[in-house]
């Protein structure tokens, strides 16, 4: 799946973020089950609220990142979750 720099991606209907106290780590809710998460994916996927365009994220991510070269992986991230069903992309 190719992800645009125009394309405003949303966590799907039914699933959200959430951080499990008791273990300490994040994970994306669905109603099929769970997907434990790095840091990286949490924050990429916080920005994901179906406003916020791609290229957007990128220059958010690029502003604390400074000097990182993360277009590609942020676009790659999105693409390969958006292909599972578990964030839709417009």
């Amino acid at each position: 799946m190719t992800v645009s720099l125009e394309s405003r991606p949303a966590l799907a209907r039914g699933s959200r973020l959430q951080f499990d106290e008791v273990r300490g780590d994040h994970n994306l809710l669905f109603p099929e089950g769970v997907v434990r998460l790095n840091s990286t994916a949490v924050e990429v996927l916080g920005l994901c609220d179906g406003t916020r365009t791609v290229a957007a994220i990128i220059d958010l991510l690029q502003e604390k990142y400074v000097g990182a070269d993360i277009a590609a992986d942020v676009r790659e991230l999105i693409a390969s979750i958006a292909a599972t069903g578990l964030i839709v992309v417009d």
